[in-house]
């Protein structure tokens, strides 16, 4: 027996069985299972099994870490002991529907703006620098004040730290027509015509 198909079996039995897994997938390193009953589920079991590097719950999936190509191989293990295989989206459509109205709720709310997070924490982190080597106690240690700072300096870091906030509702929309199913371009499109310059100002 391959070591591969030996963790597949440790992990199914970890989880409950092949009765308590509703489906199969994988992305680039993580085994997705949808489970029936999380209580059936040994979670320091399943840690300690071979090639295991963290297990956890995410959008209605249990996620078992296993690395590039790793997993790819226990997943057709896996599939070969009776799961039912999924590609990645078709589970995440599953999951999507599992669980009461406010939880697919705020799945729904977070499927939408966590793509977001980096853009507006990386402004958010430039913004703060920004502000920092502006004060006149920082600018002071380089023998240099406010009015030392060259115009086009302030424009170009607003451009970089205003520009994901200034523009935000056309990033909601995008991401929303993304997780809804329709044509990111055209969520992008709307989103900026709520920003556009010809609308009054709010």
């Amino acid at each position: 027996m391959s070591d591969n198909k030996q963790i597949a079996k440790e992990i199914l039995e970890a989880v409950g069985g092949n009765d308590n897994i509703i489906s199969a997938a994988h992305c680039a390193t993580r085994l997705r299972l949808m489970i029936k009953d999380k209580e059936k589920i040994d979670q320091e079991k399943v840690e300690n099994i071979s090639k295991v590097k963290g297990a956890f719950f995410n959008s209605g999936q249990y996620q078992i870490i296993l690395g590039t190509g790793t997993v790819n191989r226990i997943y057709e293990e896996v599939i070969k002991l009776g799961v039912s295989g999924r590609t990645k989206s078709e589970q995440s459509s599953e999951a999507a529907k599992s669980g009461n109205a406010f939880q697919r709720a705020v799945r729904t709310f977070g499927d939408v703006f966590v793509p977001i997070i980096p853009a507006l924490v990386a402004t958010g982190l430039f913004m703060g620098l920004r502000g920092l080597v502006m004060q006149e106690q920082i600018l002071a240690l380089f023998g240099l004040s406010p009015d030392n700072i060259s115009d086009n300096f302030i424009l170009f870091t607003q451009v970089l730290t205003d520009t994901a906030f200034v523009f935000l509702p056309a990033l909601v929309a995008w991401s929303t027509f993304r997780v809804f199913g329709g044509t990111p371009l055209i969520g992008l499109v709307l989103g900026l015509m709520l920003v556009s310059p010809s609308l009054p100002n709010a």
